[in-house]
């Protein structure tokens, strides 16, 4: 869902719309239910979507798009123009290049119409200020946005076939070319522009029968594992139209041989919005990803806790795997992680029903004294994922560390989204205001998980059962260290 300000055109907004639906009429395999039309709603707040024009009955064809209408890597003459195999770059850079090359042809591009109604700006995570990225506090989601990661990829492997086909990819803002620090930069701020459409918009896209013969003869051999595993990724005209909302979804995209079909999964009334679904995802992972948050995907929320803070917790110098016998033996047998999520209790779940099994192993794992866990090892066995009176004040105790770790209180910040304007307001926040206003439910839905979650652990809201885990000395000779995130 774009906000306002992603679209700066105004005056050929309505325009531009026209243009696109004129474009895809226009191609053959096209087709376009007349039930539905694309509408402007910049006055909610929603950029573009689609709408009903009359009553839809469940499961009937909103539209049709061919698969040679996609944008993608097969689909682009940019696979023809170059010596090296453009796919090899995996899915997301194969695509970055293929975008970065229809994007610089302008009008020229096959898809220009489709890729002047796309955002120019985005709320996504990788354009946040650091200040605005502080509004998030203690949110793991800060850690995983990978602008540096990203940032490496493109100057390693985009960044060479850029420079040295200049015809295919003209320098803009003035620039001579994309060398020096200005070129990096220049080149950087347009990668990252349509690697936020494809995180935004674009679709995983199965093979149809033909690319699965032609992958049989051909030559994989430049491919690892992982690359072989994932779908291609492609831009689906129209389709990525559709807003998303976790309540209200009527409509799905459905893969057939040779084209993608939106159909909808329940009756839909005239002028009632059309939306598609992004599943059961966290805000945090919704602002990462999408750029927007909606309390609609609130049930969703999760909290991660770190392998740091339980370690902490139990009263540990350090998380160095490497040196402490019982975090080893869990690596040895894959249960030790980075992280472990726990989702927001819902419907009376109980703390089997939420507390990952990992999570439990470790926490059985640290409790157990120095006897008790050499029996363990000699075994070669891990424990149950089962919960005594020790684990929960451990965890308990890790879960103290994390909310110690936000800089504001959980009342604190409900009394601060209570003075902004609510979802259904005429008053539309942009900026850094819409920003601090997403961090802001982002951290208000993670600490209400910590409080619920602690609540469960200690429901008398005694502290009195902590003491032993918090002083204890059976965990001082034991280190570890955090493992790849």
């Amino acid at each position: 869902m774009s906000s306002v300000a992603h679209f700066p055109d105004s005056s050929s907004f309505q325009q531009q719309s026209d243009d696109f639906v004129a474009w895809l009429e226009a191609n053959p395999g096209v087709r376009i239910n007349p039930k539905i039309r694309l509408a402007d709603l910049r006055a909610s707040g929603a950029g573009r979507g689609v709408l009903a024009r009359a009553n839809i009955e469940e499961g009937e064809e909103l539209f049709s798009i061919p698969r040679s209408l996609i944008l993608a890597v097969q689909n682009s003459d940019l696979k023809s123009l170059l010596p090296q195999d453009v796919e090899s770059l995996g899915p997301w850079l194969s695509l970055i290049l293929v975008m970065l090359y229809e994007y610089l042809k302008g009008a020229n591009s096959k898809w220009a119409p489709y890729l002047q109604i796309l955002p120019a700006s985005f709320d996504t995570l990788m354009f946040w200020s650091p200040s605005e990225l502080h509004e998030l506090q203690a949110s793991a989601i800060v850690d995983k946005i990978g602008k540096q990661g990203a940032d490496q990829s493109i100057l390693e492997s985009i960044a060479p076939i850029v420079r040295k086909n200049p015809s295919f990819f003209p320098p803009i803002d003035g620039l001579a070319s994309y060398e020096g620090d200005a070129g990096a930069s220049s080149l950087l701020k347009l990668a990252h522009k349509m690697g936020s459409l494809i995180m935004a918009y674009a679709f995983d896209i199965e093979k149809s029968e033909d690319d699965e013969e032609e992958a049989e003869d051909a030559d994989e051999s430049y491919l690892t594992d992982d690359e072989e595993e994932q779908l291609s990724k492609g831009m689906v005209p129209l389709a990525d139209l559709l807003n998303a909302d976790a309540d209200r979804n009527n409509a799905r995209l459905y893969q057939e041989e040779g084209s993608l079909i939106m159909k909808s999964l329940k009756p839909i009334y005239e002028s009632e919005e059309i939306f598609n679904d992004y599943g059961e995802i966290p805000r945090a992972d919704l602002l990462r990803r999408y750029g927007y948050v909606t309390d609609n995907y609130a049930p969703f929320d999760v909290i991660e806790i770190s392998l740091g803070d339980i370690c902490q917790a139990a009263g540990l110098s350090n998380c160095d795997v490497e040196s402490q016998p019982r975090l080893q033996f869990l690596e040895e047998h894959d249960v030790l992680d980075d992280g472990y999520v726990i989702p927001r209790p819902l419907n009376d779940a109980s703390l089997e029903d939420i507390l990952p099994a990992e999570l439990v192993i470790l926490l059985t794992t640290l409790c157990q004294t120095p006897e008790g866990f050499e029996q363990r090892r000699s075994r070669n066995k891990p424990p149950k994922p089962s919960m005594d009176e020790d684990q929960p004040a451990l965890l308990y105790k890790a879960l103290q560390t994390k909310l110690a770790q936000y800089a504001t209180s959980l009342s604190h910040d409900v009394q601060l989204l209570a003075g902004l304007p609510p979802p259904q307001s005429p008053v539309f926040l942009e900026g850094s205001n819409r920003r601090q206003k997403m961090a802001l439910q982002v951290r208000i839905g993670e600490k209400e998980i910590i409080q619920a979650v602690m609540a469960m652990l200690n429901p008398s809201g005694t502290t009195g059962s902590l003491k032993r885990i918090a002083n204890g000395d059976s965990y001082d000779t034991r280190d570890p260290k955090a493992r790849r995130l």
